[in-house]
């Protein structure tokens, strides 16, 4: 089986069971070029929105440390002593930085294929410790595929920033000609949107790289034709088994069909093949309904269970076929065949109170009641 596994193509797609398995084993489509982008973006962004704040605070900083008397430069504790306002100019606006930066690199990470927590990775294999296993990861298409991206990420960044670098020449050499802090202000405020132009050029390898990667994670969970059969095996059950469990299930329906025959009003038969169980319940159904059917031994066994209650046996052949192949268990009847229902219902209400002495015996009703031709069987 191992043999023609490895010979066959894997040309099926992958199944929700083997994308299950994969994902309990940690493997996902993940996109590294996605997570580094938002990173990079989010850097930009909150440089901007920080931007004034955090220079600001360095400008402070520089002047706390810079413009020293002669005996604090001498004094042993005055960096000691600048420390703590030095922690509050830089506490707002560094760690707004960082909480951003770490909630999108979060986000960035788990935005393709979700949150997964498997320790399957982290598992020993002798694979990993295999030097020939090593090479063709070294070596292999994948390893080509992620040179090929680190060349682009390179060419793609390289020539934006020599772009930007063009765009931007003039008002760097301005810089030299500005006064303090506003060439501060200003310098940091051109490295953020040259940072942030810079960053968007990333875009360009993850919308590349995305469904690159999505790609691949399906082609590397394709299952050949055989894997496909066997996982129906395994999933489905052998057929077997699985008739095994049919057979089962039409025991118990049986047996509790069988147990709702003594609640039957009368039993309509055939007299042999056929035999359906009606009751008349005005709270639970406005028309009678079927209790239980059967045809041959089925129906054998509704008729002696019958016997055994004292249920009332009419032979009605046309009504019963009728019955038995328009109407479902626990169904009401068809309205056509409301008037021979209520016929032989009225019959067996009749014959009951005849035994009981409280009135004549009862007419028998026809063996060939009239049945509308859509019904008749």
């Amino acid at each position: 089986m191992a043999e023609n596994d490895s010979s066959q193509e894997r040309t099926e797609e992958p199944t929700g069971r083997r994308l299950e398995q994969a994902r309990e084993k940690g493997q996902v489509a993940r996109s590294k070029e996605l997570g580094t982008s938002a990173v990079l973006l989010a850097s930009a962004i909150g440089f901007l929105l920080l931007g004034p704040s955090l220079s600001k605070a360095l400008y402070r900083v520089m002047e706390l440390t810079l413009t020293q008397t002669r005996e604090q430069v001498f004094d042993t504790n005055t960096m000691l002593n600048i420390w703590i306002p030095i922690g509050k100019e830089l506490v707002f606006p560094v760690l707004s930085l960082v909480f951003l930066l770490a909630a999108i690199a979060f986000a960035g990470n788990i935005v393709l294929g979700g949150m997964t927590f498997s320790s399957h990775g982290i598992m020993p294999k002798a694979s990993k410790m295999s030097p020939m296993a090593g090479f063709k990861r070294m070596f292999g298409v994948q390893a080509l595929v992620e040179l090929a991206k680190g060349i682009a990420k390179f060419s793609v960044v390289a020539i934006c920033a020599y772009l930007l670098l063009a765009l931007f020449f003039d008002e760097i050499l301005r810089l030299s000609m500005e006064h303090l802090p506003s060439n501060v202000y200003h310098s940091l405020d051109l490295l953020a949107w040259m940072f942030l132009l810079l960053c968007c050029s990333t875009l360009l390898i993850v919308v590349i790289d995305v469904p690159f990667q999505l790609w691949n994670h399906k082609k590397q969970l394709k299952m050949t034709k055989q894997e496909v059969k066997d996982e129906y095996k395994d999933t489905e059950g052998k057929p077997e088994v699985k008739g095994r469990v049919r057979q089962m299930q039409r025991e118990i329906a049986m047996r509790r069909m069988m147990a709702e025959v003594p609640n039957a009003d009368v039993i309509v038969v055939n007299p042999e093949h056929f035999a359906v169980a009606l009751k008349y319940d005005a709270k639970r159904s406005p028309a009678p309904f079927v209790l239980a059917k059967g045809v041959d031994s089925v129906a054998f066994k509704i008729r002696e269970i019958a016997r055994e209650y004292d249920i009332a046996i009419v032979s009605a052949p046309p009504l019963a076929r009728a019955i038995y192949h328009t109407t479902k268990l626990n169904q009401q009847i068809p309205d056509g065949l409301f008037t021979a229902v209520a016929q032989v219902l009225a019959y067996v209400f009749q014959l009951r109170q005849y035994r009981k002495g409280r009135g004549k015996r009862p007419t028998p009703i026809p063996l060939n009641q009239p049945i509308p031709d859509e019904y008749k069987y």
